[in-house]
């Protein structure tokens, strides 16, 4: 007997870009400096302000707690500004 699978919607194209400049407004409003021109390298200042040495190149012999220190200081914000905009979105369409 075949499976019902979920059906995943495909992102569209750009979005790997939107989330990147998504990120950087995101971590410019918690108070870290952004270069507009490279908004994915906010990592780099999150995880020197955390004191775990990230590098742009290997990153093999780094901790899973150091990264998730990482990690979890840009997804958290992230996730959190994502329930308002759907929050926001919500309240909207009950109103129409």
């Amino acid at each position: 007997m075949a499976r019902n699978r979920r059906r995943r919607p495909v992102p569209a194209a750009g979005s790997s870009n939107w989330i990147k400049h998504f990120k950087a407004d995101v971590m410019r409003k918690e108070g870290y400096t952004v270069d507009p021109a490279n908004p994915d390298n906010v990592k780099f200042e999150v995880a020197r302000r955390a004191g775990v040495p990230l590098r742009e190149s290997d990153n093999g012999s780094l901790p899973t707690q150091a990264a998730g220190r990482v990690g979890g200081r840009i997804g958290g914000p992230m996730v959190r500004e994502m329930i308002r905009v759907a929050q926001e979105q919500l309240i909207k369409q009950q109103n129409q």
